[in-house]
């Protein structure tokens, strides 16, 4: 066969973008160990396992009350996040404190491991000004933007501060998510193009839930890979079992170090679904697809298979696990209660937190409010 016989072979280069992307997995559906190499890079010790764990199981926690408000009509907004532990807490399992988050709107639990308090994340939900202070309860930084609500913008932020990094010489990345629906918006290229062309360190996850929203993955690009996203920017990418939170920590584990050597990003395609609606706005994700998927995705929920692999191994059972979740409810009920208790927020506290130094126009409007004590 001639080279351009080769070349002009259009249908081979679909077959091989098919076949460019094996799927690492460590830990699968049913708890097995599948990668014998791949547990031992990742070089997690019991108390890491089970540390982790316990991270997976806050984000469902959460979660689970967070429904509940909402349904109450206590929440706000805010997007679920079962069925995602692994893609999400595992991921975040590999920054350090000096890492910078730039989350999107589902993202809140990786704010959550880095020390962001419970009660501030219910008021970012609820629209409070108070929810965009990233600091501890006791005072120290949060290293996380808010979570961005325009889809994909949190890439090239997340690219400038990255750059950033660099040029301080800080031993730092920046990780920012998005889901499969973001890895469609030019924001998303186009920052990881941005930090590929500036050998920026840059660990970008596309956690692939399977739905934009109500639309399915196979009608949102004809790629057979969202990682093959990233081959276009120069940037290496690899597709990731979001369900396997082993395989998810070492993804993140070598990408931080591939990125803070000064080799530019990473982007790591997290296979993962959403296992509850897209967001509290009310959608019915029945209405798009089918329960028999969503009982198949459940089959094999990141929870259940870390669970048994734990549990086989002899390091955790279901009496640490109900006393665990027994904390974690007293936890949660006090953040609800302190969330609850803060003052009502005021139009002219809220204009004076828009502009450091607010116009004069601005100015007037905030004097006005005062005055009426609003």
């Amino acid at each position: 066969m001639s080279n351009s016989t080769k070349i002009l072979d259009f249908k081979k280069q679909l077959e091989l973008q098919d076949s460019a992307f094996p799927t690492l997995q460590i830990l699968d559906e049913n708890g097995k160990i599948v990668d014998e190499e791949g547990l031992k890079r990742a070089d997690l010790s019991d108390q890491d396992l089970v540390e982790l764990f316990k991270n997976m199981l806050l984000s469902r926690q959460i979660d689970i009350r967070c429904m509940k408000l909402a349904k109450q009509g206590r929440m706000g907004f805010f997007g679920p996040t079962a069925g995602q532990e692994a893609s999400q807490m595992a991921s975040a399992f590999a920054f350090t404190d000096e890492d910078w988050l730039f989350p999107g709107y589902r993202d809140l639990p990786q704010i959550y491991a880095k020390g962001w308090p419970i009660w501030k994340g219910l008021l970012w939900s609820r629209g409070h000004q108070l929810g965009n202070e990233y600091t501890t309860d006791e005072g120290a930084e949060v290293k996380s933007w808010f979570p961005q609500i325009i889809i994909g913008a949190q890439y090239v932020e997340a690219a400038g501060v990255a750059l950033g990094l660099k040029k301080r010489k800080k031993d730092a990345v920046a990780f920012v998510y998005t889901g499969d629906g973001g890895s469609s918006q030019g924001d998303t290229y186009e920052g990881i193009n941005f930090a590929s062309a500036y050998k920026a360190p840059l660990v970008a996850f596309i956690q692939n839930n399977g739905y934009a929203i109500s639309t399915p993955r196979e009608l949102q690009t004809a790629a057979p890979h969202l990682a093959a996203k990233g081959w276009a920017a120069g940037a290496p990418s690899i597709v990731v079992d979001g369900n396997d939170a082993i395989a998810m920590y070492l993804a993140a584990k070598e990408a931080r170090a591939w990125a803070v050597a000064g080799n530019g990003p990473v982007v790591i395609e997290a296979l993962t679904n959403r296992l509850e609606p897209h967001s509290t706005a009310g959608d019915d994700p029945l209405r798009y697809r089918s329960q028999e998927g969503l009982d198949a995705w459940w089959a094999k929920e990141p929870l259940l298979r870390m669970r048994t692999y734990l549990t086989e191994k002899g390091i955790w059972d279901d009496a640490q696990e109900e006393a665990y979740i027994a904390e974690l409810d007293a936890r949660i009920d006090a953040d609800i209660k302190k969330a609850n208790n803060v003052e009502k927020q005021k139009i002219s506290s809220f204009l004076k937190n828009t502009l450091e130094v607010p116009s004069q126009v601005m100015a007037e409007q905030i004097a006005k409010f005062e005055s009426e004590g609003k």
